[in-house]
C-alpha cells in the first residue's frame, strides 16, 4: 500500500502501538497460543545448551586459555543483564518479534528495520552455524559405533580444511540434512515441535550432567595455573566467541504470539531459562579445563567433549553416549533458531515491512509455513558451504546489537509510558539497562575487525530496502496524518 505524504523522518520515526497495531492487508492477526512456561523455558536452555558447550568451547579455549571461565561468565552477566530487560519489555508488549517488534514500539521503525536485520543475521547464521558443529558429532557417533565416518567431501564446507590443512570439501551434507528434518517438524505445528523440544533437551541435560560426573574423577588443578595466557583482551575475545550461543535468550521473546498469558509466562521463561544456562556452561567448561590441558582445545575436532571423555575413560562408551546425545539434543538448538527466524519473518510481514505473504498461515498448522521454507532453504546453503569459524562472530554481533536495543528500549518506554501495565519490572532501574548496554558494549568491541565489516554491508543493504519498499508499505501508514 502506498504511503500517504509525510516527511521520510516521521516515517522512520513512527512507532508501533503498544495497545495493538494495524496488521498489513491480507496478513494473519496472530498465531495459536499453545506454551506454557515449562515448555516456554525449555525452548530458551535447547536453543542455547548445545553451541557454547558442545563445540564452540574448542574454539573459545584457545583464545583465552583457562580463563574462558570467566569468558562464559562476562557472557553470561551480560546475557543476564539484557534478559532481564527483556523480560519487562515481554510483559510490557508480548507479542511476536522478539527485539524488532521491542525496537518498533521503543525506537520507532528505521531502528525496527536495522534490528530485524540483526535478528535475521542471528537466527539464519545461527540455525547454519550449530546443524555445522551437529555433522562433527554425528561423524564421532558413527566412528564409536560401526567404526565409520563419513567422507570429509561430504562433510565439509568447500574451504573447511581437514585436519592436515588441505581443503577439499565439497558441502555439508548433514548439516542440511538436519536443518530439513527441523523445518519439516515446524512446518506440523508449534506445540508438537515444543513437545519434541521438551524431550530432547531433557536428555541434553542427562548427557551433560554424566560428563561432569565422569570428567571430575579426573580433575588436575594444575590445569589453571596459567589461567589467562593471552590476557584480558583473550578473555574479552573469547566471550565475544561464546556469546552467540546465548541466542536461546532471545528465542524465547519470539514465541510471545503463541504464549499463554504471555505477560506472566514470559519473564517466568527467561529468568529461568538464564539461570539453567549460566550455571551448565560454567560447571562443564570447569570440568573439561580440569581434565585436558587448554592447549589441547585448539587440536580438537569438533566433538571435543566426547573426546576428553574418550581420554579421561580410556575407552569409546562414555564418548559414544555423550556423542549420540549431542546428535539428539544438538537438534533443538537447530530447531528453535529455525522457529525464531520464521516468526520475526512472521512480525515483519503482519507488519507490512515485508510483503504479507510471510505473514500468512496455514489453517490447519496454524504455522507460517511458506517462511519456514524459506528459511531452511537459506540456512542449508549457508550450512553447506560456510565453515562454522566463519560463522560464530556474525551471530554474536546481531545478539549483542539486539540486546543492547532492548535495554535501551526499557529506559524509553518507562519514560514515554511510566504506567503502562508491566507484570515485571527491571530491578534496579535504571542502572540495571545502563550495565546492560555496558556490558554488550564491551563484548562488541572485542570482535574480530572483519566482522564489523561484513556486519556494516548486512545493515546497508538492509537500509536500503527500507527505504526503497519497507516504509511505503508499513501498515502504519494506515494511520499517518
Amino acid at each position: 500500500m502506498p504511503a500517504k505524504s509525510i516527511s521520510l523522518k516521521a516515517q522512520m520515526l513512527r512507532r508501533r502501538p503498544v495497545g495493538g497495531a494495524p496488521v498489513a492487508q491480507g496478513a494473519a492477526t496472530g498465531l495459536k497460543r499453545s506454551f506454557g512456561t515449562f515448555q516456554l523455558t525449555l525452548f530458551g536452555v535447547g536453543s542455547t545448551i548445545g553451541t557454547g558447550i558442545f563445540f564452540v568451547l574448542s574454539q573459545a579455549v584457545p583464545e583465552a586459555g583457562p580463563g574462558v571461565i570467566v569468558s562464559f561468565l562476562i557472557a553470561g552477566v551480560a546475557a543476564g543483564l539484557a534478559a532481564i530487560c527483556y523480560a519487562e519489555l515481554a510483559s510490557a508488549v508480548p507479542v511476536s518479534g522478539s527485539s524488532y517488534s521491542y525496537a518498533y514500539t521503543t525506537l520507532g521503525e528505521a531502528v525496527a528495520m536495522v534490528v530485524a536485520a540483526c535478528l535475521l543475521l542471528e537466527y539464519g547464521v545461527a540455525t547454519a552455524a550449530v546443524a555445522v558443529g551437529w555433522s562433527g558429532y554425528l561423524n564421532k557417533l558413527l566412528y564409536n559405533l560401526f567404526g565409520v565416518e563419513l567422507p570429509h567431501a561430504l562433510s565439509a564446507a568447500p574451504w573447511d580444511p581437514t585436519p592436515s590443512g588441505v581443503t577439499h570439501g565439497w558441502a555439508n551434507l548433514p548439516a542440511v540434512i538436519l536443518i530439513a528434518m527441523c523445518a519439516l517438524l515446524l512446518i506440523r505445528g508449534a506445540s508438537e515441535s515444543a513437545k519434541v523440544n521438551t524431550v530432547m533437551v531433557l536428555i541434553k541435560l542427562g548427557v551433560l550432567g554424566m560428563f561432569v560426573v565422569i570428567a571430575f574423577t579426573a580433575f588436575d588443578d594444575d590445569h589453571f595455573k596459567d589461567f589467562a595466557p593471552f590476557g584480558v583482551a583473550g578473555i574479552g575475545t573469547a566471550a565475544g566467541t561464546i556469546f552467540f550461543s546465548y541466542i536461546g535468550l532471545d528465542a524465547v521473546s519470539t514465541a510471545g504470539d503463541e504464549v499463554k498469558d504471555p505477560q506472566k509466562t514470559m519473564p517466568r521463561a527467561l529468568i529461568s531459562a538464564l539461570f539453567v544456562v549460566t550455571g551448565v556452561y560454567v560447571l562443564v567448561a570447569l570440568a573439561a579445563l580440569g581434565t585436558e590441558p587448554w592447549q589441547e582445545f585448539g587440536k580438537q575436532e569438533n566433538a571435543g567433549l566426547a573426546t576428553i571423555l574418550d581420554n579421561v575413560t580410556r575407552g569409546r562408551w562414555a564418548g559414544t553416549i555423550l556423542a549420540a546425545g549431542a546428535v539428539i539434543s544438538i537438534f533443538t538448538v537447530t530447531l528453535v533458531t529455525l522457529y525464531g527466524m520464521t516468526r520475526i519473518l512472521f512480525a515483519m510481514g503482519r507488519d507490512g515491512l515485508l510483503p504479507a505473504r510471510f505473514a500468512r498461515v496455514n489453517p490447519q498448522t496454524m504455522t507460517p509455513v511458506n517462511n519456514t521454507v524459506i528459511v531452511a532453504v537459506v540456512a542449508s546453503v549457508l550450512a553447506a558451504f560456510v565453515p562454522l569459524d566463519n560463522l560464530a562472530d556474525m551471530v554474536s554481533i546481531g545478539t549483542l546489537t539486539a540486546f543492547i536495543v532492548v535495554s535501551i528500549g526499557v529506559i524509553i518506554l518507562r519514560v514515554r509510558e511510566p504506567y503502562l501495565d508491566r507484570a515485571f519490572k527491571v530491578p534496579g532501574y535504571p542502572v540495571t539497562p545502563v550495565l546492560s548496554v555496558l556490558a554488550c558494549g564491551y563484548i562488541l568491541i572485542s570482535l574480530h575487525w572483519y566482522t564489523w565489516v561484513a556486519f556494516g554491508g548486512w545493515i546497508a543493504v538492509a537500509l536500503i530496502y527500507y527505504f526503497a519498499w519497507g516504509r511505503h508499505h508499513s501498515a502504519l501508514n494506515e494511520e499517518s496524518p
